[in-house]
């Protein structure tokens, strides 16, 4: 028996008891409905998208991550939304680095309390990033965002704690990679995220351990860090929210090629997650599909 079927074999020892099947019927829209309730979030495979609003380039392979649009996403299983955050004049666009997506946090907003609405059973795990350079703002990043929740209002979830699913059903959970004198502000990330590298961030009730090499100088290297965080996860402690980026480029005359990273990456994760099971922590990755997204959840049941 290899070593990653005896991890995945204890792992699904050891949260059995922790997550609930029904006879029920469910689908990629309502997968979370087969957990229990007192489950923390940090106890189960979760999959996501990174840059989850970049489905738009000028230059192939500089910016898109994306082929699915937000809604599309959740609905087929995505439960972590990357969104990257311009402040511009007192109101949030989306980016990837400098390029403009197109789209703006209402239009995510929006699809997420849409999704959850109609999926009440679900939960969305909202990392929130400034992207870019802020313009003709009089307001701090912080403010705005205050002021969509304000405008939102009960659609975050915004202690500084893991949650139990049966706390957060129907909710952004937020996680928050912005400065803020505001406290709770969702789980703090706005420090400690290591660049390019593997790093924990830990502080009283939350312990988040985050593998983003995005950097990739070789996609078996990639691999070896993404693989490293799916042993942590599956033998470590379900009180840790993993947050396994899959996500990276590779750089060619210094212009960067994100599907070179991701067409072998999401290859692989197929093959790895195929008919696996246990506690993989969040998976989040470039071009999903409702197909990966499956693989992820299953691993739950």
């Amino acid at each position: 028996m290899t070593l990653k079927k005896v991890l995945s074999c204890t792992a699904a020892l050891l949260t059995a008891a922790a997550i609930s099947l029904t006879a029920e019927d469910y689908t990629s829209a309502n997968w979370m409905s087969q957990i229990s309730d007192s489950t923390q979030l940090s106890a189960i495979s979760i999959p996501g998208t990174h840059d989850s609003g970049a489905t738009y380039e000028s230059v192939y392979g500089t910016a898109k991550c994306q082929s699915l649009g937000i809604a599309d996403q959740l609905e087929a299983g995505i439960r972590y939304l990357d969104i990257r955050c311009r402040n511009y004049e007192d109101a949030f666009v989306i980016h990837h680095g400098s390029v403009y997506q197109h789209l703006n946090f209402d239009d995510v907003l929006t699809a997420c309390r849409n999704f959850l609405s109609e999926n009440p059973t679900e939960t969305i795990i909202m990392s929130v990033k400034e992207e870019y350079d802020a313009y003709g703002n009089s307001k701090s990043f912080e403010t705005v965002f205050l002021e969509y929740m304000n405008t939102y209002s009960n659609l975050f979830w915004t202690h500084s704690y893991i949650p139990a699913i049966g706390d957060v059903r129907g909710k952004i959970v937020l996680l928050r990679r912005f400065s803020a004198a505001t406290w709770p502000l969702g789980l703090n990330a706005s420090s400690g995220w290591g660049d390019n590298t593997t790093s924990t961030i830990s502080y009283s009730n939350c312990t988040l351990r985050i593998q983003d090499s995005y950097k990739v100088g070789s996609n078996s290297n990639k691999w070896s860090a993404i693989t490293s965080l799916f042993s942590e996860a599956l033998s470590g402690s379900s009180s840790t929210m993993y947050l396994n980026y899959t996500s990276g480029y590779k750089s060619f005359l210094g212009i960067p090629n994100i599907p070179y990273v991701s067409n072998t990456i999401n290859s692989k994760l197929s093959s790895y997650l195929s008919g696996a099971s246990g506690r993989y922590g969040t998976v989040i990755m470039d071009f999903a599909t409702a197909d990966l997204a499956e693989l992820v959840y299953e691993t739950n049941f």
